[in-house]
């Protein structure tokens, strides 16, 4: 479960959607369920993610935020001159993060 240190280290502060989306870029490859934001049957690439901050909230023990996040989608199996097809993909994804531990749970929110 990835953790999001320096973002519960500034919740309360401005800093905290700079350091939210920043940790997020840093998570290892495959964790992020952008899987569910694939539109064309494609793998997901997640190399280079641009993320942006929607709205975030406090709970007792728990912050959350939800992040809209922009990926590639590699569409193969098409027999065109330009396979894989490399196309931009979209997906929102809800983080709960706990307040005491720093651990992050991802999940996609249907759209």
């Amino acid at each position: 479960m990835p953790k999001l240190i320096h973002a519960l280290d500034n919740w309360g502060s401005d800093a905290f959607s700079l350091s939210l989306k920043a940790e997020i870029k840093k998570i290892r490859p495959g964790i992020l369920p952008l899987d569910k934001g694939t539109m064309q049957g494609g793998m997901v690439d997640d190399s280079d993610l641009s993320v942006t901050v929607i709205n975030f909230s406090e709970e007792a023990d728990t912050i959350r935020a939800r992040v809209g996040v922009f990926f590639t989608e590699i569409v193969g199996g098409c027999s065109c001159g330009d396979d894989p097809l490399a196309v931009n993909a979209y997906c929102e994804l809800q983080v709960i993060i706990n307040k005491q531990t720093a651990d992050a749970e991802f999940s996609a929110v249907p759209g």
